[in-house]
Formats: C-alpha cells, structure tokens, sequence
C-alpha cells in the first residue's frame, strides 16, 4: 500500500510514533556528541548513556521558578518539546512523504522554529535575571543572523521542486538533482545553517548552561529543566532530520510495509549518526569566537545562499 492510499488515521498514529521515536533517541545522539568532545579533549566522558541519566534524574526533582517570574517562564518548556514534537510529526523522516503536510511547509516550519527561539529568549527576560537577559538577546540575535540563510537555502530548493512543501521537496531530490549547481550550493548554505541551529562552537554550547548564549537556562531546575533539555536536544536531530530529507532523501520508504519502514529506520539512524559525528568533529576542531564577530562568518552562509538563488534563476 503507497502512503497516499493510506488511512489518515493510519498516517497520524505513524506520525505520532515517529515523533516519539525520535524523542526517545534524542538523548542517545546528544550524548554521542558529548562522547566525541570528551575524547577530543583527552577525557574520559561520562559515556553516551548520561544524558538518558540526567534526563530521568531531574524528572524526578522539584522545579522552583524565580519570585519574580511570570507565565512565560512556567510554559517555556511546553512550548519547546511541543513544537519540536510537533516538526517531527510533519518531517519525512522515513517516508518519501511528510505524514502530516499541513505542517511540512518550509513557512510554517521556520516559523516554529521561530517560535521556539522567541519563547526560549522571552522566558530569559522573565525571570528578572541580567544574566539571563543577555543570554535572551544573544539568542534574538543569532536568530537574525542564521535564519534568513536557512529560508534562502529552502527557497531554492522549493523553486526547483515547485512546491513549499517538504514531502514534495523530499519525493523531487529523491528523483535526482534538477538543478544541481544551484542544489549545491542551497545545500552548503542550509547545512552551514544547520550546523549552527544545533548549538555547535563557535556559535554556541548548547550544552553549556553557564555559556551566555544558554543564559536563559540558569533558572531552571527539576522537571523543567528536563523538559528544556529534551527540547534543545530534540531540536538537534529534528534541524538534521530536516537537513537529510531534503537533500539526502535516498532509502525513504515509498510504501507502509514492515521491511519498507525498518529498512528506512535503520538507514535514518546511520545517516543521523554522520551528521551527529562530522558536526561534533567540526566543531571539536574550532575555538569559540567573539560574539561581536558572528555576523561575519554568517554573512558568509546568507552568500552562499544568495548565490544559489542566482543560479536557480540562470538555470544553472
């Protein structure tokens, strides 16, 4: 049976069970690329399982929110799991379709992914905390600096497909590369964005919460805090996910059977696993930068990008 003829309802419990798989593996990568920093730097590490420790561990502990916190801070968390859940519904993770296209618009889903950075920096400015404050604007201003890279590098690639949507955009490179100068190039500008959404050096630590950039954090504790890192970590592997559909689609499935799908997984975790150990080797091998100094290097993604879209329109 071909996903199209498939039942919704069939569709959506497969797209919930996508969601949650990804969630659950979410620990597993972080925890890899803690592994590959600590051998990078002639430690032990504390082993790929620790993030699966931390997580249950601060589940079980008492939040406590700042005296002078309001609303934001308390559903900050919710907002961050959910909205990356959400993405991995929609994302064509193992199909050559998305399983829920009314949210697998490249629009829709920056605009998630805007939505996670303005609630994740606003929870900043809610707690009171001058720290937290310029960790919050720091976060506003990597936002401005990156993402207009990623939506040039969508838009290049939807042009070629003919479609905003992600399913139609993952099913078209799957076919092969129309344009492949221009598919290139959109291809080093979103993964130069990728790369820096994931919270990689010389952006930012993403698992450093006394870093500025992950000043928001500070006030955090207990399930909350949990709930936050499941929600950056999350939004690690569903920006690779994102990544890979569009321009490494191959092993998709094209129909729902047992083979189909498990083969699929299976080929999703190895890619994931590349993209998870180059990033980390990459950025392992980079020293922080100023911050003053980022526009810099990101003018040189946007460029990038810019210079796809010129080729798109040459037909090159």
């Amino acid at each position: 049976m071909s996903i199209q003829e498939t039942p919704t309802l069939m569709t959506g419990i497969f797209a919930v069970v996508q969601a949650v798989v990804l969630l659950l593996l979410t620990p597993l990568f972080t925890g890899i690329s803690r592994q590959i920093r600590a051998k990078m730097h002639s430690r032990q590490g504390p082993g790929i399982w620790q993030d699966y420790r931390d997580i249950i561990k601060l589940m079980t502990r008492q939040s406590v929110a700042p005296r002078d916190s309001g609303i934001i801070f308390r559903i900050m968390p919710y907002v961050l799991l959910s909205s990356m859940l959400l993405l991995a519904m929609a994302l064509p993770v193992v199909t050559n379709t998305s399983l829920f296209s009314g949210a697998a618009d490249i629009i829709i889903v920056l605009y998630i992914f805007a939505l996670f950075r303005f609630f994740f920096s606003l929870s900043g400015l809610d707690t009171g905390s001058p720290f937290a404050g310029i960790g919050a604007s720091r976060e506003l201003t990597l936002g401005v600096l990156v993402e207009p890279t990623l939506f040039l590098g969508l838009l290049v690639v939807a042009l070629i497909a003919g479609s905003t949507n992600i399913g139609t955009i993952s099913a078209t490179m799957s076919e092969g590369w129309v344009s492949p100068t221009a598919t290139l190039l959109a291809l080093i500008a979103c993964g130069f964005a990728t790369f820096i959404e994931m919270g990689k050096i010389p952006f930012d630590v993403a698992e450093a919460e006394q870093e500025l950039q992950e000043g928001p954090l500070t006030e955090y504790s207990g399930s909350g805090f949990a709930m936050v890192k499941l929600g950056i970590g999350l939004k690690q592997v569903v920006v690779a996910v994102l990544f890979l559909s569009i321009f490494f689609p191959f092993g998709n499935a094209s129909t729902f059977t047992v083979g189909s799908v498990l083969l699929a997984m299976g080929l999703l975790l190895v890619k994931l696993l590349v993209i998870f150990v180059l990033a980390s080797l990459v950025e392992n091998s980079l020293a922080r930068g100023r911050f003053l100094l980022t526009h810099h290097v990101t003018w040189l993604g946007f460029g990038v990008a810019a210079l796809g879209f010129v080729f798109y329109l040459t037909g090159l």
